[in-house]
């Protein structure tokens, strides 16, 4: 069995890293394509490293954009890819893998059905229902694109039952979770690291797992002392419904600038380009800030803390899994598992935010609604018995 897997962003590469492992071994030929969608080092290069994932076969560097030039660059180039030399040699792959919500998604989706190439969709069924997002619309249209559907959760097959998509869909779990555990286990009590505003992140030796053995050159050791000792939040923003309206970014940074502890803000360059253009200065009040942190590290920053307030899809449900509590900047969630017991609320109004942080204690909950860690076996199970 051939198969491509096209990614692009943060979340994808940590969902690609559980799939190459499980291809490892199998026989199976498995070839990488990195659109480049995600291009800065802290979002991209150092998840290769520290996951152990396999160098991409192909990287198209087609970097940032508007939704339209961003996602026809790519459809552009992976025309060619696709049915090219690089990967199998010139032979048809038998499944196009895909992995999410993005542009690299959706232009692989359309790349793959217009070459008429096998399509699959990892993490299909999701769905916000809010369809100001542009990744609810690149879901929904690869859902509806794809040959085979691998459906993370129970509801994700129930709405793609709902959508006459019953017969394609595959229930095989949520492989950022397989990851999710393996790398919390490997962090779980050791020191909190964090890079110094201006140095280059440091990955994890070859072979390893959680950066140990990085080297002093990482650690901002005083960043780190203050947080470990007085309890922090972590703090992450990046959809353009929160950072393209100047008033709104102001309003949630303030919000955060005046929580009664110290807020470690990972600050994506969206983030920065934004707050930089509107004059809206990120060190204010209790936020404490970095750039994005490497996986492992980010892990370990939400396992010292006491609790997370995002906007991003999949750190929400990664901080479920880490039984933090989760704030959320916006009005709805594609994973409503994270609400059960209080440990997400959506909060998509800045001024309650104080309120919503320091919330009691959720209510403890049972039961593995996102697979047991086992979901990218399931994954290339499903490719191999419909190939």
């Amino acid at each position: 069995m051939k198969v491509i897997s096209v990614v692009g962003a943060r979340p994808q590469f940590v969902k690609l890293a559980a799939v190459a492992e499980a291809f490892r071994g199998t026989g199976h030929e498995h070839r990488i394509v990195h659109t480049g969608q995600h291009y800065d080092a802290d979002l991209s290069d150092v998840f290769f490293a520290d996951l152990r994932i396999p160098k991409p076969d192909v990287h198209l560097g087609i970097g940032s954009g508007g939704h339209g030039a961003q996602t026809g660059a790519m459809l552009a180039a992976l025309d060619d890819v696709l049915l090219g030399d690089t990967l199998f040699g010139g032979e048809r792959p038998d499944w196009v893998l895909v992995y999410g919500d993005t542009n690299s998604t959706l232009a692989a989706a359309v790349s793959a059905v217009k070459l008429h190439l096998p399509l699959a969709h990892l993490e299909a069924g999701l769905r916000s229902h809010n369809r100001r997002m542009p990744e609810e619309h690149n879901r929904v249209l690869t859902d509806h694109a794809a040959d085979l559907l691998l459906a993370p959760t129970d509801l994700a097959v129930r709405n793609l039952a709902g959508e006459g998509l019953a017969e394609r869909t595959v229930m095989v779990g949520d492989v950022m979770t397989d990851i999710l555990l393996r790398v919390r286990d490997a962090v779980d009590g050791k020191p909190l690291e964090l890079p110094g505003e201006d140095e280059p992140h440091a990955a994890a030796p070859a072979g390893t797992v959680g950066g140990a053995g990085a080297p002093d050159l990482w650690q901002d050791r005083g960043l780190a002392d203050e947080l470990g000792g007085r309890g922090y939040l972590v703090a992450t923003v990046h959809r353009a419904e929160n950072t393209d309206d100047p008033d709104r970014l102001r309003a949630i940074v303030e919000g955060l600038a005046a929580l009664p502890l110290p807020v470690l803000l990972l600050a994506h360059p969206r983030l920065r380009d934004k707050a930089a253009a509107a004059g809206i200065p990120l060190r204010q009040g209790s936020l404490r800030v970095t750039r994005p942190l490497p996986y492992p590290q980010m892990v370990r920053a939400v396992l010292g803390s006491r609790g997370v307030v995002t906007d991003s899809g999949g750190l929400q449900k990664e901080v479920f899994l880490l039984r933090r509590p989760c704030t959320t900047l916006r009005t709805e969630t594609e994973w409503p598992e994270t609400l059960d017991g209080g440990w997400n609320r959506l909060c998509p109004d800045p001024a309650g935010l104080a309120d919503t942080v320091l919330r009691d204690t959720p209510v403890p909950v049972t039961g593995h609604p996102y697979g047991d860690g086992h979901a990218a076996e399931k994954v290339v199970a499903a490719l191999a018995d419909r190939t």
